[in-house]
C-alpha cells in the first residue's frame, strides 16, 4: 500500500511530519545531509540570540532607542564565549544551509519582548531561510502591570514581524499561560503556526554555595504525553493554527500520539542526541508501519482518525478516578526504581 507522508505546516510543505529542533547539531552543515536522508521534513536551525543581532546592530551603526540601548548594555555583560557565533555567520549559516538543502531550513530567534531587534527576521528571509522560529522570553513580572499586557505585547509584536517577512512565521510558547487556547486565536493575525511547547532550564540552589543554578537535561522519550490534553485543547478551540508538538517525543508512538492529538507536525530534539539522525528513519518508518496496519494512506486520512476531545464531565470523572485509585506499594517502587539512560544510552539509576 502506498502511504504518503507529505504534510503542510503554515505554508511550507514537508516530506513527513517529523522535523529537527533548533540545537547545537543542527549548525553542523554536514549532518543536514544525515537528517534529511533519514526522512526528516524540516531543519531547525540553533537559536540566534538578541544579545547577537543587537551587537551586528551597533556594528552596523544602527541608532538605538533608549529601550534598545539598555538591551545592547546587558548583552555586552554576556561572555563572548557564551556565544558560539556572529549575527554575520549566523545569515552565512542561513544562506549555505538552505542553497544545499533538500529539505526546508527554518531560522530561529531568541530573545525578549521588546526593542527592534525583531528586524533582523528580514534578514533571515534574504538569507535564504524558508521558514522564521520566534521564541519570546517575557520580561520580570516588575515591568508590565498583568498577563494581558504582556499577552498584547507579544501578540503586537508577532503581527509587525509578520507584517515585515513574507515567509512564514512561527511562535514557540511556553506552558505556562493562563489560557494557550485563547491565546492561539489571538495569534492567528501574526503567526503562521505555534510550537508548543518551549522548555527553560530547571532553577536548582546549591546547598553549600546558597548560589543558583540552571540544569538542561534531555527530555526522557515519552514525556511528551504530559502535553497531549493541552495540544487536544488548542485544536479543538483554535483548529484554524497549524501546531508543531514538541519536548519528549522519542519513539514511534510519540509520533503518532500527537497527530492524533491535533499537531501538524512533531518536533525532535533530544532523541537525535542521544540516538543520531538515524533515529528519524526509526520514527518515520514507525509511522507508515502504523498507517499500512490501519489501512491509512495520507496524512489527511490520518487526522480524520482523531479522537474528540474529552467532555467536561468525562474530564471530571477521570480526574476523580485518577486521584481516588489505590496505588499499590510494588508499583510505586517500580516507578521510583526506574531506570533511565544518559545521552548515550547507557543505563543510569535515579
Amino acid at each position: 500500500m502506498s502511504i504518503d507522508l507529505t504534510t503542510h505546516f503554515g505554508g511550507l510543505k514537508l516530506n513527513s511530519p517529523v522535523i529537527v529542533g533548533a540545537c547545537p547539531l543542527t549548525a553542523e552543515e554536514q549532518s543536514h545531509v544525515a537528517i534529511a536522508s533519514a526522512g526528516a521534513g524540516a531543519i531547525v536551525l540553533p537559536s540566534l540570540f538578541q544579545e547577537q543581532v543587537l551587537l551586528w546592530s551597533e556594528r552596523n551603526g544602527h541608532v538605538f532607542s533608549e529601550s534598545d540601548s539598555q538591551l545592547l548594555e546587558r548583552s555586552k555583560r554576556v561572555p563572548s564565549d557564551t556565544l558560539s557565533h556572529s549575527a554575520e555567520s549566523y545569515l552565512d549559516l542561513v544562506h549555505r544551509s538552505s542553497v544545499q538543502s533538500s529539505i526546508p531550513i527554518i531560522a530561529s530567534l531568541n530573545g525578549e519582548c521588546a526593542g527592534h531587534w525583531l528586524d533582523f527576521a528580514s534578514k533571515l528571509q534574504e538569507a535564504g531561510a524558508a521558514a522564521i522560529e520566534v521564541n519570546f522570553h517575557l520580561p520580570p513580572p516588575t515591568e508590565y502591570a498583568g498577563p494581558r499586557e504582556a499577552e498584547d505585547t507579544m501578540v503586537d509584536l508577532v503581527a509587525q514581524i509578520d507584517a515585515a517577512i513574507s515567509i512564514p512565521l512561527f511562535l514557540k510558547l511556553d506552558r505556562y499561560y493562563t489560557s494557550p487556547s485563547h491565546l492561539a486565536h489571538r495569534l492567528l493575525s501574526g503567526a503562521q503556526g505555534l510550537v508548543l511547547f518551549g522548555r527553560a532550564p530547571d532553577v536548582d540552589i546549591c546547598l553549600d554555595s546558597f548560589q543558583l543554578k540552571t540544569n538542561w537535561e534531555l527530555t526522557h522519550a515519552g514525556a511528551i504525553v504530559q502535553s497531549l490534553g493541552t495540544i487536544m485543547r488548542i485544536h479543538s478551540y483554535c483548529p484554524a493554527m497549524p501546531l508543531c508538538a514538541c519536548g519528549g517525543i522519542g519513539t514511534p508512538g510519540d509520533i503518532i500520539r500527537v497527530l492524533l492529538a491535533g499537531a501538524d507536525i512533531a518536533m525532535v530534539t533530544s532523541a537525535v542526541y542521544r540516538e543520531g539522525p538515524d533515529v528519524i528513519r526509526t520514527l518515520v518508518d514507525g509511522l507508515r508501519m502504523f498507517m499500512d496496519k490501519h489501512h491509512i494512506t495520507s496524512m489527511r486520512e490520518l487526522e480524520l482518525k482523531r479522537p474528540l476531545e474529552f467532555g467536561s464531565d468525562d474530564q471530571r470523572q477521570e480526574y476523580i478516578k485518577s486521584l481516588s485509585a489505590r496505588r499499590e506499594v510494588n508499583e510505586v517502587f517500580h516507578e521510583v526504581n526506574a531506570i533511565h539512560g544518559d545521552r548515550w544510552g547507557h543505563p543510569t539509576q535515579n
